[in-house]
């Protein structure tokens, strides 16, 4: 009897500056009602999802921004997504902007955050992004900002793995995707189903000539994460052109193979879904990638030792020539 979980990816069309919560929850349940037709029992929303991206304007003062972010989860705008959730017996993986608070109500700290529900609506976990992409400063001469490291700051607690959905379930989000660190921080915790919200603009400001490669960039990464730690992985995008930046879609999920086994046809709102064999992952980390097996840690230290790049010293002598010219 294998462990059979059906998931589905509830990729978001834009959300515009001037959408209410309440009309963007609408647009959640909706999704969420044709997963439940389905049969779906997890379903995963995109990266802040409950509002625009809105790290693409800069400002001063940050408390001009205080209500894109959520104090509370569930809060009043989003109760009844979690009621509703309940109800059907369906899970579900949400991203938005997250603001703490102190006990004078000060804020604290500000995360691009994503919380994780079981189908009887207790709150699994929240993960806080990691790895913070764009500038913190601003640069007046781009055609949009991607000022995330302004408004967010790296999560405190590292790439977690828990037990949910009868497997065992980790979170990323958006860039961290990119980073091969991410999974494999998962995988040796035997993550089985990695769920990830982006946000994607298409055109890539420092490097216009990544613009082409959006599509296959993030299928290869994503794909890659998943054959080399033996995991589903479901990428889930807001898409299409959003206050006037075009984002990329593309929302698939990814079977322990590498494989994209479903994939978005559109840049709207839709559902994609797969019914995931949790025991497939096995077939790869008790092969190819048997961790126990075959790694090597002692000789990766330089991964964890070392941030930045450290060329290796040059000789000081050009060497010899084996036939015995210089």
């Amino acid at each position: 009897m294998t462990r059979q979980l059906t998931i589905g990816a509830a990729q978001l069309g834009p959300v515009n500056r001037s959408d209410e919560r309440g009309a963007v929850v609408e647009r959640l349940l909706a999704l969420l009602h044709q997963g439940e037709r389905r049969g779906v029992e997890l379903v995963v929303f995109p990266e802040l999802a409950l509002t625009t991206f809105f790290p693409r304007w800069y400002v001063d003062d940050l408390t001009e921004t205080d209500h894109f972010y959520e104090t509370e989860m569930p809060n009043a705008a989003t109760q009844p997504l979690f009621d509703e959730a309940r109800r059907l017996g369906i899970g579900f993986a949400l991203g938005f902007a997250e603001r703490t608070l102190d006990s004078t109500g000060a804020t604290t700290h500000r995360y691009n955050s994503q919380i994780l529900v079981e189908r009887d609506g207790s709150v699994v976990a929240t993960y806080r992004k990691m790895h913070i992409p764009g500038h913190a400063d601003h640069e007046p001469d781009r055609p949009f900002q991607h000022a995330e490291r302004h408004y967010f700051e790296p999560g405190p607690d590292g790439f977690g793995v828990w037990h949910a959905f009868g497997g065992l379930v980790g979170m990323a989000i958006c860039n961290d995707r990119r980073w091969p660190e991410t999974y494999r921080v998962m995988g040796l915790q035997g993550v089985e189903v990695v769920l990830i919200g982006y946000t994607t603009p298409i055109h890539y400001v420092p490097d216009p000539s990544q613009d082409a490669l959006a599509g296959f960039h993030n299928r290869l990464v994503m794909s890659s994460g998943a054959y080399q730690n033996g995991t589903w992985v479901v990428g889930v995008a807001k898409a299409g052109p959003e206050e006037g930046v075009e984002l990329l879609g593309q929302s698939s999920i990814i079977a322990p193979s590498g494989e994209v086994v479903a994939q978005t046809l559109t840049t709207r709102d839709e559902l994609i879904t797969a019914t995931c064999d949790l025991d497939w992952c096995a077939r790869y980390k008790q092969t190819l990638f048997d961790f126990d097996r075959y790694r090597l840690p002692e000789h990766y230290t330089r991964i964890t030792a070392q941030r930045g790049v450290i060329e290796p010293p040059r000789l000081t002598e050009p060497p010899s020539d084996p036939r015995g010219q210089q």
